[in-house]
């Protein structure tokens, strides 16, 4: 299973080789790091809880909770069974690349809100007759039912607060993916409004960065640096004392050599 975090850029569109044209939604989909993996032996269920995001202030919580890998704004969990987990780690990083075109996904988003609307545009009731009598009454909601029981059954389609409620997609597709930008292009509509966070997930291996060849590479350079800084040292090496000994021998023989040639 591949999954990962984004935020609802706009619609667009796509032209394919052939010239048909695809309605796609551009989601902002930027690194991705795991913060937790959950187990069931010490959380009762199986997941893995990834983040994105920069932050601007975290709480003290939120700071011992990221300690050790880098800091994200937003987490949410993925239900994933163990035997699909692989060797998840933790600070493991999630890219657009674990994506291609063709893969088939589905999105959780949330739903714009509308604040408290009434039966016609949250049920759509079509309201009363537009005849004599039914002043102000063309968009009431009528009778709720029987003065029997004296209460309102659960469930009565009634006037209240609509939108902002989790919405899942299914049956979509990737189209493109520009991992440059870190953008993926999803066919069709998603929930919510731009900026809205996104979940995607899908069938498939996902793909991992791992940040441990950084350490590895640095200690190399530094290896590196210090066996020149020994080659140089071993190039200024100071006169032993044999050396010494001969330079005088030298020079007396050439002050013989002089006084000679003077006489």
């Amino acid at each position: 299973m591949k999954f990962i975090l984004g935020k609802k850029l706009a619609m667009t569109q796509i032209f394919k080789e052939d010239g048909t044209v695809v309605p796609v939604t551009a989601v902002l989909a930027e690194t991705n790091v795991v913060t937790q993996v959950k187990t069931k032996e010490k959380d009762g269920y199986e997941s893995v809880q990834i983040g994105f995001g920069h932050p601007k202030n975290l709480k003290k919580p939120q700071i011992g909770h990221q300690k050790g890998i880098a800091e994200v704004k937003t987490m949410r969990e993925f239900r994933v069974a163990a035997k699909d987990m692989g060797d998840i780690k933790r600070g493991d990083k999630v890219t657009v690349a674990t994506f291609v075109a063709g893969d088939g996904v589905q999105v959780i988003g949330f739903s714009k809100g509308k604040g408290f609307q009434g039966v016609v545009k949250r049920h759509g009731f079509h309201g009363s007759m537009a005849t004599h009598g039914h002043k102000d009454q063309l968009r009431m909601p009528g009778s709720i039912g029987s003065t029997g029981p004296q209460r309102v059954f659960k469930g009565q389609r009634m006037a209240g607060h609509m939108g902002n409620e989790q919405i899942t997609v299914t049956g979509l597709e990737i189209v493109a993916v520009d991992e440059a930008k870190n953008i993926l292009y999803v066919k069709g509509a998603v929930p919510g409004a731009r900026g809205g966070m996104l979940l995607i997930s899908g069938k498939g291996e996902i793909q991992f960065v791992r940040e441990e060849t950084k350490p590895v590479i640095e200690k190399t350079v530094v290896e590196t640096k210090e066996e020149v800084k020994e080659e140089i040292v071993t190039e200024n090496i100071v006169p032993t004392e044999e050396v010494k000994a001969e330079e005088p021998k030298v020079e007396e023989a050439k002050t013989e050599e002089v006084v000679e040639s003077n006489q």
